[in-house]
């Protein structure tokens, strides 16, 4: 049995969890929830993590590895946290002698697919996966977050991807005009995955099409199946998750994830999505037949980000 250290460090919240590794089967032993801008840089947060109640400390665990929601150098460093004070470097901190990394938070969202934490994930689409097809991995929260689960070697190695900044497909007329207005409020060089398909681009369509301005939580409790903010935004989700099934010919499945399809079911249930997804002029077979599922669990980026460290102990 190996005992690994796992985290998932966002701009409200730093999730650490220890897992028992034993049989195949990773199993979450331990948690605990930090504030993130209750420490003034990642050593005092450590810090803190050491000095609590949680029951690993450096030592105890065999591996570890931490997920964090930014661009990740060599696996070691994050210089910007969104939403938070400050970055994280591991050659300035010390868990022992063990192999400690850091990951993306979607890649950690990724490897999370291989592990018991998608098991009640929400049936978007019917379909049968290919046992080690490429997965796709796509969610909309804050920022609209990419990666892909490959097989190869016998082991699962998922990429790292900063999609979210590609500029995003508009067709027809109405939808340009809203490109044009999407620049403008969000003060970006163009209309991207970021400030589309996330809680930002919820709110921009609500008011380009209404005039109303309101918070991405007040839209999402506020729209109705037959409002146009939920048509507009369900169609743009689903030409984002059909371009990336697309782009990786995803015949493992494609996993939705983030925080606003699993606070608001409907923007992925609603018609106008599967519609959109659909709609192609190629490959539409192949488009029916990818599995689509919503994952729900909170805590899929602790689990992803402990199967990556599982991995590191064959590795090292």
């Amino acid at each position: 049995m190996a005992h690994i250290l796992a985290a998932d460090i966002g701009g409200t919240n730093s999730r650490f969890a220890l897992f028992e590794y034993s049989g195949g089967r990773l199993e979450m032993v331990d948690s605990i929830w930090l504030k993130t801008h209750g420490a003034s840089s990642f050593q005092e947060l450590l810090s803190q993590l050491w000095a609590s109640d949680f029951s690993a400390q450096p030592g105890t665990f065999q591996s570890g590895a931490l997920a964090v929601a930014g661009a990740v150098q060599h696996g070691m460093v994050c210089e910007n946290l969104p939403n938070a004070p400050w970055g994280v470097d591991l050659n300035e901190v010390s868990f022992g002698s063990v192999p400690v990394r850091l990951i993306n938070d979607f890649v950690a969202q990724a490897y999370a697919c291989r592990t018991l934490a998608v098991e009640d994930s929400l049936i978007i689409q019917h379909g049968i996966a290919e046992e080690i097809g490429v997965v796709g991995v796509i969610g909309a929260g804050t920022g609209l977050g990419y990666s892909a689960l490959l097989h190869t070697h016998g082991t699962w190695i998922a990429l790292p991807s900063e999609g979210g900044h590609m500029a995003f497909p508009f067709y027809g007329r109405a939808e340009l005009e809203y490109a044009e207005f999407n620049c403008q409020r969000s003060g970006r060089n163009w209309a991207e995955g970021d400030s589309v398909v996330t809680g930002l681009g919820l709110s921009l369509i609500h008011e380009f099409l209404t005039g109303e301005t309101l918070a991405p939580e007040d839209v999402s409790q506020s729209i109705t199946q037959e409002s146009e903010t939920a048509k507009w935004f369900a169609r743009f989700y689903g030409r984002a998750c059909r371009n990336w099934a697309l782009a990786l010919m995803a015949h493992g499945g494609l996993f939705i994830a983030g925080g606003m399809a699993a606070k608001n079911t409907m923007l992925v249930n609603h018609p106008c999505f599967i519609e959109e997804f659909h709609n192609t002029h190629v490959y539409s077979n192949f488009l029916r037949s990818v599995p689509i599922k919503l994952n729900t669990n909170e805590e899929s980026g602790l689990f992803g980000a402990a199967f990556y460290a599982q991995q590191l102990l064959g590795s090292e």
